[in-house]
């Protein structure tokens, strides 16, 4: 695929998104840049709480940014209202975790996938639009004898088929995919990761895969970022990644991925201790730091500088950057 490598499709600097709580100021994403290309993956990765939904949907405009920029195919569309952003809104679309809450349970499987080119007015008529959703269906490999059934009659695997499909009708260039595949069975995640990959390749499409589990991003990523407490700690291609990983966050989760080896019990289990501090109001330092067993005493006094440590791998940790 030739792809200009000079013109990201999506661009993040110095991205942040503070709510105010009864405490202080929740820094739910702090300081956050990233560069997607036409075409590429971007996962990010981290556990519950660390802010990667978050950032999800302030790229998507979902909720407002409190300061830096978004650059959406070289456009600052930061502070574009509602109006303006209407347009974008057909090239930038969302995969939500939960395929039965995000479709309204009233609705029939092809009244769902229509929704949006409904809403768009995609197409001149309301037949036009019924036979997309038929096409979309075929696309995202779910039988036309369901076009009339309702969610509650299927299970989670169709269910997230049909959120595909709704977010393909418009013909998007950049989708958010937000945990797709955690509320399913693991045989019919493999399917579901399947699916998206050979949309990619057929679409062009340009993912950002939010997740938990580093082993789902793997295979489907080009480059993956990995959060802690809404700060990026690690970034780099997904090869480079698993082969040689520097935080020691990022060491704790790839040691924490379940191997189907009787021999990696050798390997030994690599525990995270101690409680995650608070994202209210955070203090100087590495926000780790409470829980990494290299801290030292700058850890806690200055906020690691975020630094290239290889060609495209970016590290924020005192003990590896020497600084």
């Amino acid at each position: 695929m030739d792809m200009n490598k000079n013109a990201p499709l999506l661009e993040t600097r110095d991205l942040k998104k503070y709510f105010k709580v009864g405490g202080g100021t929740l820094h739910a994403v702090d300081s956050v840049n990233i560069r997607l290309y036409q075409g590429e993956t971007l996962g990010v990765v981290g556990e519950s709480g660390c802010g990667k939904s978050t950032l999800g949907r302030t790229i998507l405009k979902l909720i407002e940014p409190t300061s830096g920029q978004i650059l959406y195919d070289g456009r600052d569309i930061t502070r574009l209202g509602t109006r303006a952003m209407r347009p974008l809104r057909r090239e930038m679309q969302i995969i939500f975790q939960d395929p039965y809450s995000s479709i309204d349970p009233r609705k029939s499987v092809i009244e769902t996938i229509a929704e949006y080119m409904l809403i768009h007015k995609a197409y001149p008529s309301r037949r036009e639009i019924m036979d997309r959703a038929v096409e979309l269906m075929d696309l995202v490999g779910l039988a036309r004898r369901y076009a009339d059934s309702y969610p509650h009659e299927l299970d989670g695997g169709r269910r997230q088929r049909i959120g595909i499909a709704r977010a393909l009708s418009l013909q998007p260039r950049f989708v958010v995919c937000d945990e797709p595949v955690s509320a399913l069975d693991m045989s019919i995640q493999a399917q579901i990761l399947n699916l998206l990959m050979d949309l990619q390749d057929e679409l062009e499409l340009s993912y950002m895969f939010v997740t938990h589990d580093l082993s789902v991003v793997k295979h489907i990523s080009n480059n993956i970022m990995v959060m802690y407490l809404g700060t990026c700690v690690e970034f780099a291609s997904s090869e480079e990644l698993f082969a040689s990983p520097l935080h020691p966050y990022t060491k704790a989760l790839l040691a924490a991925i379940p191997e189907p080896d009787l021999d990696s019990r050798e390997k030994g289990f690599q525990l995270i201790r101690g409680e995650v501090s608070s994202p209210i109001n955070p203090k100087p330092g590495c926000r780790f730091a409470g829980r990494c067993e290299q801290c030292v005493s700058q850890c806690h006094e200055r906020t690691p500088d975020y630094v290239e440590t290889a060609p495209g791998h970016f590290v924020a940790c005192h003990q590896v950057n020497g600084r």
